[in-house]
């Protein structure tokens, strides 16, 4: 009976975690600190970081947060049926707390913000932009467009963890935020590693994508080729876009392996999706990887 309990009570917790989307969360404050390392800038104030997570947390929640009276074959759109009460409530505080310290931020930083140029303010918008119009008006959205998808979401991604902590910090400080040879290729490493992630995910949703005529990678030339040709491809690709960034800065060998490891697990999870999996091994496992190569970067910056 207590082991039952353990268990069920266990499930509950991985449940509210990930399909709460607060994993989304903390990969997102756990992949800025490791970049933000990567291109020796000092850390943000945990402000800025709670100001990731909750951004994160709120703009994968949107899509959710819908009444629905059926029973779904899909244990996450069921989870967020049982909790509809709750994840409203939390999207308005989520909302109301964010507005909050944006407001805040304005206020007190009005002044730097009067001088920053406008390639800046570019950069700084195109992001948010891009994640708006992936989920877009009714049908219209680049959701639609199954090859593009995994490509919007890692660039956007690789914006929030690679761009964002350096420029945040230039304008607090007063500083000009420069575009380096290294910072653009840890984007396009980061970029490469998360799209490679959302390629994965598409391989769970082929069925329903099938016959939505949605044509993904997966729909379009199937899994094995997915996996030998396009899979692989983007992985050595952000692989060698890591290890010429370390190169330029001479990384310590001990600090290039840790880097490699996630690369290498990438790799094998998608050897791995050979056979059908639950979603939340996708969720645990495939979207995992994020903190693995979060916490590998962050330990090699610190210790070697």
């Amino acid at each position: 009976m207590n082991a039952s309990f353990t268990i069920q009570k266990s499930n509950k917790l991985l449940d509210f975690i990930f399909f709460g989307n607060y994993f989304y969360g903390l990969c997102a404050v756990i992949l800025s600190i490791e970049a933000t390392l990567q291109q020796r800038f000092p850390l943000n104030n945990i402000v800025y970081f709670f100001f990731v997570f909750l951004a994160t947390v709120l703009y994968y929640t949107y899509p959710y947060v819908r009444r629905c009276s059926f029973i779904s074959a899909n244990s996450r759109t069921n989870w967020y049926t049982r909790n509809y009460n709750f994840v409203r409530l939390s999207q308005i505080s989520s909302t109301v707390i964010l507005a909050a310290v944006f407001a805040f931020f304005l206020f007190n930083y009005s002044l730097a913000l009067l001088h920053v140029p406008l390639l800046q303010w570019l950069i700084i918008f195109i992001f948010p932009i891009v994640a708006a119009l992936y989920y877009g008006l009714n049908k219209y959205n680049i959701r639609q467009i199954g090859w593009l998808k995994p490509f919007i979401i890692g660039f956007t991604w690789a914006g929030l963890v690679t761009v964002y902590p350096l420029l945040f910090y230039s304008i607090v400080n007063k500083q000009s935020y420069e575009i380096t040879t290294v910072g653009t290729l840890l984007f396009l490493k980061n970029f490469m590693f998360i799209t490679v992630l959302c390629i994965m995910f598409d391989v769970k949703d082929y069925a329903s994508d099938y016959l939505k005529h949605l044509k993904t990678f997966v729909v379009n030339i199937g899994l094995r080729n997915t996996i030998f040709f396009i899979l692989f491809p983007l992985a050595i690709f952000g692989l060698f876009s890591f290890i010429i960034y370390a190169e330029l800065h001479e990384f310590p060998l001990p600090r290039v392996a840790l880097n490699i490891i996630p690369f290498l697990l990438l790799i094998a999870a998608a050897f791995s999706l050979r056979k059908r999996r639950s979603i939340l091994y996708y969720l645990i496992v495939i979207d995992g990887l994020m903190l693995v190569k979060g916490l590998c970067g962050t330990v090699a910056m610190l210790c070697f």
